[in-house]
């Protein structure tokens, strides 16, 4: 079990463990296209994370385990056409501010942070033109994850 995790329920904890899944189908997706380069950028970042001694450090542990195979099963459970799937998963982040509560907030903001990162670095991993223009009109709207509140400012 995540440290921190405690007062949340089994439902709450599975949206907490979700949450990059959802942050990667969301940007990846907002194109219409989830690609390669997107989901490797992904997993290198959930990767990264759980090495060092941060408060995430255990968090990510969990959520880079089979990360791949867990966001391919994910995608599945989402309708195929992003108009229909982006408000499915923007409701579903939008869920997690609730939690911030019944979580210490140090890890909160944290990982608030780290989703955020996530967001950009997959936004800007792939398409464009030369390397240029990366950041399509669909995920810079959705690129500062406003569906979940910032737990700094709470």
């Amino acid at each position: 079990m995540v440290k921190g995790f405690s007062r949340l329920n089994d439902s709450e904890m599975e949206l907490m463990l979700k949450a990059p899944l959802l942050v990667c189908i969301l940007i990846a997706g907002a194109d219409g296209d989830i690609d390669r380069k997107e989901i490797r950028e992904a997993i290198n970042l959930t990767q990264s994370r759980q090495k060092g001694d941060t408060e995430l450090t255990s968090y990510f542990k969990e959520v880079s385990q089979d990360f791949e195979d867990k966001l391919k099963i994910l995608i599945q459970s989402y309708p195929y056409e992003s108009t229909q799937r982006t408000p499915l998963l923007i409701q579903e982040l939008g869920q997690i501010s609730a939690l911030w509560k019944k979580i210490d907030n140090a890890f909160a903001v944290q990982l608030y942070k780290v989703l955020k990162e996530l967001a950009a670095k997959i936004a800007s991993s792939s398409g464009g033109l030369w390397g240029m223009n990366k950041v399509n009109a669909e995920e810079a709207k959705l690129l500062q994850l406003t569906m979940i509140s910032d737990p700094s400012k709470n």
